[in-house]
């Protein structure tokens, strides 16, 4: 059930309490990859997990500009602060538990977004009339999880068999040869850079080549099995009382 699609006397009469809301960013993703990778992949997740939900689950439009200050001497990133990040994802799940859908999971697919994201769960859960959870989808791929990177091989693979269009597929060679193999400048375990130019001269880290279409089909699989449990289990939860 797609907010962007349907008519409000179609949502009127939505029987369901369930509800994913997409969160992307606007940020540099290589060469070879959009600005909009995160926002594109977050929606693929969030489209099929309510395609495969034996219950109706509405989706919302994404959130498209998040926590990406990190990528900002990279043109055409595009980052809000934190507070208002969290105010402005807090406000949108308050309009969707006005209509009843105030079940909603998170569907984030930025890294940066993470810890925000947690926090303002926490704090509708705790204060709102609502129940939130984040989900992010890189996380949720078993093992192919530890090869991130930064439009690097997972996000490559699955704009590739999501959105191959979007795919410079020509430049490829140059987002591998000016990337880096590692996110961020380590002492021990302390990361040294705030930016991201600061360890990549193209922003990309990991190797995108290694990114296929097929394996993009697998991490689109398995990560959106995960989404279903996790609606299963978020449409059965007691979040308890809220605060006073």
């Amino acid at each position: 059930m797609d907010l962007t699609t349907a008519t409000w006397t179609e949502m009127d009469d939505a029987e369901t309490d369930l509800a994913l809301l997409p969160v992307g960013s606007t940020e540099q993703h290589g060469p070879h990859a959009p600005l909009s990778t995160d926002t594109l992949n977050a929606e693929t997740l969030a489209e099929r997990a309510a395609e495969r939900h034996p219950d109706p689950v509405v989706v919302a439009p994404p959130v498209p500009v998040a926590i990406a200050e990190e990528h900002r001497r990279f043109a055409g990133t595009l980052w809000t602060s934190e507070s208002t990040f969290r105010s402005y994802v807090r406000d949108i799940v308050g309009s969707l538990a006005s209509h009843g859908w105030d079940r909603v999971v998170l569907v984030n697919g930025h890294g940066g977004n993470v810890p925000a994201l947690r926090e303002v769960a926490g704090r509708i859960v705790r204060h709102d009339d609502a129940y939130a959870v984040p989900f992010t989808w890189f996380e949720e791929v078993g093992d192919h999880s530890s090869d991130m990177g930064h439009g690097g091989p997972l996000e490559t693979a699955l704009l590739r068999h999501a959105n191959p269009e979007t795919v410079r597929e020509e430049r490829l060679d140059e987002a591998a040869e000016g990337g880096s193999d590692r996110w961020g400048d380590w002492q021990g375990r302390v990361n040294l850079a705030f930016d991201s130019d600061e360890f990549t001269d193209n922003g990309v880290v990991g190797d995108p080549r290694e990114g296929s279409a097929e394996l993009g089909e697998e991490l689109l699989e398995t990560a959106s099995r995960a989404l279903v449990d996790l609606l299963d289990a978020v449409a059965e939860r007691d979040p308890g009382p809220t605060a006073e």
